[in-house]
């Protein structure tokens, strides 16, 4: 590959003058998959408030109903890096398309369902669509943008992201107040319809197509090598509320040797010249892969759990509606959308640095709300802490958009699908820890003294562990750009959109 063509790869410096010409109808065909991102994601903890009335209306036990939420969340898993392997090798826009459709399809049979094994097996469908769907959205953000653009482009998808994670709760609330009577919470998965079909129509108009680039074989091995590690690692964690961690511990080694195999298959694969399922040249060649990695996954152990937490306290502690336990979270998710659209303006400029000022914001966001509502009358409390919560909200668009960013910048078009689902396979790994054990210490400290406050406190500092661990990591990021652009005499993001460059230091 010439260097042109590596620049115009990369989306780095020499992208333009590298015979890139933009797509004009790109700004309306992100929105498009913006969308659709929005519903998949948000699919993920939408379904919490509902869970008591689908269990009391369907008549399931607390086992059967959690598979509502843990099934979405495991095939949504099982799906990324394969779907974006896919994408890569043959067209991101008809595999968006055809797993969009699918969403639409098997939301309304979600909704429909009329005993909980058909919700459930549902549900697993729409995870899976949803995980093929996934990936395709951000290696299109790489397809269509270059330079500066894309930076804007991945704050807007940073954005979906946080908003989506953290409005689940309101808007679950919202629509069960809206949808009144035993089967309101139906409307929890017909809602995706409507807009899905939106979706789907202006996707046809809008999106581009893949370039092929004669890189079609799909590495089979690979698939199967992943697809039972990333299982064994993730069922314990979805079967927690019933027992799994207990019972089937003995997985998350099993689920690590497979992995480790995955790796030396791979490594195996480049050595003799084929094409791999998920490059490990990824990792140790584009500078930036594996620490965004690494700091979105410790990031999300706390960011996706504080929601169910937060959702318990308020509903069962200060016996608020689900409406106005998802209102009291609200200023989180306002600051998150405020702040990912500002950071992707910014982090050209200041880089790794703006991920360490938003973790700091969230830790000190998180932490002063946890104490506020440890201290403060209940009456008041969460008015109280909103202002401390829109800081933290603050603080998570500076991560999560920026993050993004700095991860997926670099990687080669080619191999952009592949990349963006390791990098969200990584983001539900961690949501899948962060949302088994934030609830379950909240519950182990609530049933040694029936303390509300106590159980929201020990459940958030064990969030603010995760992330201050994935603080430590971005600082030491950070202070390593700092070296190089004292090493190089030049910025950290000239030497970071260099890849070569960077190999080299």
């Amino acid at each position: 590959m010439t260097a042109a063509a590596s620049a115009a790869d990369s989306g780095g410096p020499g992208a333009q003058e590298a015979g890139y010409e933009p797509d004009p109808r790109r700004w309306r065909a992100l929105w498009v998959t913006l969308v659709a991102g929005f519903m998949s994601l948000l699919d993920v903890t939408i379904v919490a408030v509902a869970l008591p009335t689908i269990q009391r209306e369907l008549h399931a036990s607390p086992a059967q109903v959690q598979w509502v939420v843990s099934g979405y969340a495991l095939t949504f898993a099982l799906a990324l890096v394969v779907a974006g392997r896919l994408g890569d090798a043959l067209d991101r826009r008809r595999i968006f398309l055809l797993a969009l459709t699918g969403f639409v399809v098997f939301s309304a049979a979600c909704g429909a369902a009329p005993d909980i094994t058909l919700l459930v097996v549902a549900r697993l469908a729409q995870g899976l669509a949803a995980g093929f769907m996934a990936p395709q959205n951000s290696a299109l953000i790489q397809q269509m943008f270059r330079g500066a653009e894309r930076g804007r482009a991945f704050g807007f998808f940073g954005s979906t992201v946080g908003i989506s994670s953290a409005a689940g709760p309101l808007t679950g609330g919202a629509v069960l107040a809206l949808a009144s009577g035993a089967q309101g919470w139906r409307w929890i998965f017909y809602v995706n319809v409507p807009i899905g079909i939106l979706a789907v129509l202006l996707g046809r108009r809008l999106l581009p197509a893949t370039r092929r680039s004669g890189r079609g074989h799909v590495d089979l091995p690979g698939v199967l090598l992943l697809g039972l590690g990333v299982l064994a690692l993730m069922f314990p964690l979805v079967q927690a509320d019933s027992g799994g961690l207990g019972r089937l511990w003995w997985l998350f080694p099993v689920g690590a040797a497979i992995l480790a195999v995955f790796a030396l298959w791979q490594r195996r694969l480049v050595a003799r010249g084929e094409q791999p399922l998920l490059d490990p040249r990824l990792f140790t060649t584009v500078r930036g892969y594996a620490v965004g990695a690494g700091v979105g996954t410790l990031y999300f152990i706390g960011f996706s759990g504080i929601w169910l937490v937060f959702a318990l306290f308020y509903q069962h502690g200060l016996g608020f509606s689900p409406l106005r336990s998802g209102l009291a979270v609200t200023p989180f998710a306002l600051g998150s959308a405020g702040a990912a659209a500002v950071a992707g303006r910014l982090v050209d400029r200041f880089g790794r640095l703006l991920t360490v000022c938003g973790l700091t914001g969230v830790i000190v966001g998180l932490g002063g709300t946890a104490l506020l509502l440890r201290l403060a009358p209940p009456g008041i409390a969460p008015w109280v802490a909103a202002p401390v919560l829109f800081l933290g909200g603050i603080g998570s668009g500076f991560v999560v958009s920026p993050n993004i960013t700095m991860t997926l910048r670099d990687v080669p078009v080619h191999m952009a699908g592949a990349a963006g689902g390791a990098l969200q396979t990584g983001q539900r790994l961690g949501a899948a820890v962060g949302t088994a054990a934030l609830p379950g210490l909240f519950y182990l400290v609530l049933g040694r003294g029936h303390d509300y406050r106590g159980a929201l406190l020990a459940a958030l500092g064990a969030a603010l562990v995760g992330m201050l661990a994935s603080l430590a990591l971005a600082t030491s990021d950070w202070q390593r750009d700092r070296r190089m652009r004292g090493a190089h005499g030049t910025c950290p993001d000239e030497v970071a959109h260099n890849p070569m460059h960077a190999r080299q230091s």
